[in-house]
């Protein structure tokens, strides 16, 4: 069964995002912080990431980068209400699937979480 970590210091969005994953019959784990999330070692068991890019702390894409580093980043789907040009080429060159806007309709995100853990 595929594992969704969610990272997201705004408690809605993250039960909103866990009551989608669990629909689609997946594991959703939640994170309120990318510190939270690293120091959780839950990353070598995350089969999609999905992460907020401004959170208070570290930034979603500074999480990312260091998960890179490691050689321990999953698919990873980011979500911004402030996506700029510069943000969107950053994540994408440190190998994030896609770059959403918020709001997003759900079926935008079921579609990437299904690429992202490759299910037609």
């Amino acid at each position: 069964m595929p594992v969704i970590s969610i990272v997201d210091d705004d408690q809605a969005v993250r039960r909103a995002l866990g009551s989608l994953v669990r629909s689609m019959g997946w594991e959703a784990r939640m994170f309120e912080s990318a510190e939270e999330f690293l120091a959780s070692g839950e990353a070598v068991d995350t089969s999609c990431l999905i992460s907020d890019i401004r959170m208070t702390g570290m930034s979603g894409v500074e999480m990312h980068e260091r998960l890179v580093a490691q050689g321990q980043a999953p698919v990873t789907i980011f979500i911004s209400a402030y996506p700029t040009p510069s943000l969107q080429a950053r994540a994408v060159e440190n190998g994030a699937l896609v770059l959403l806007q918020k709001p997003y309709q759900p079926s935008v995100m079921t579609h990437w979480l299904s690429v992202a853990v490759g299910v037609p």
